[in-house]
């Protein structure tokens, strides 16, 4: 399976950008999809997740209430719609594809990862 992240760019505080991730494989839709961040020298951090149907969502607190993960199985696309966002957002964010229809938090749950996309907020 491979991943393609893309929808990140330069915003000002408080405004929204929406990233996409696309994978290659249609087993992708049986799936568990997260977003990951790294910010410079700091540790890839879990953002959100979304179960293989969509009807389970976990998230980091610190995005709670302001980023949506979402998607759409016919087009083998999952999405992260951020709002509010704040300079400390600043990162590459990854997605990544698990290795089961249901994955939290921990980079070890998930198999298959992007490239990532570069989100940048600041003034």
């Amino acid at each position: 399976v491979q991943l393609q992240a893309s929808g990140g760019g330069l915003v000002q505080p408080g405004g929204s950008l929406r990233l996409s991730c696309v994978a290659s494989a249609r087993t992708f839709s049986n799936n568990a999809v997260g977003w990951f961040r790294q910010a410079p020298g700091k540790e890839r951090d879990f953002v959100a997740s979304i179960s293989w149907n969509g009807g389970s969502t976990v998230y980091a607190d610190s995005v709670k209430g302001r980023f949506t993960i979402s998607r759409d199985r016919a087009k083998n696309t999952v999405y992260l719609e951020m709002n509010s966002l704040k300079p400390e957002d600043t990162a590459v964010y990854h997605c990544a594809a698990a290795y089961r229809s249901y994955a939290g938090v921990g980079t070890a749950e998930y198999a298959y990862w992007g490239q990532g996309t570069q989100v940048t907020v600041s003034s």
